[in-house]
């Protein structure tokens, strides 16, 4: 599967948690719909580059 995370705009470090996380507010169903998905791709998935990246830190 390839969620292709490291690159999503919603992916960004919780300091609370000391871990990354999908700051995409999803409930539990949603989470399982895109761990299932056929195509291994998330449908809320967004680019962001490394510029946009690291004008939101």
């Amino acid at each position: 599967m390839d969620h292709q995370c490291d690159s999503c705009w919603y992916f960004d470090y919780d300091e609370e948690y000391d871990e990354y996380i999908c700051r995409m507010d999803l409930d539990e169903d949603e989470v399982y719909r895109i761990h299932t998905y056929r195509q291994g791709r998330c449908p809320y998935y967004r680019q962001g580059d490394d510029y946009t990246l690291a004008r939101r830190q």
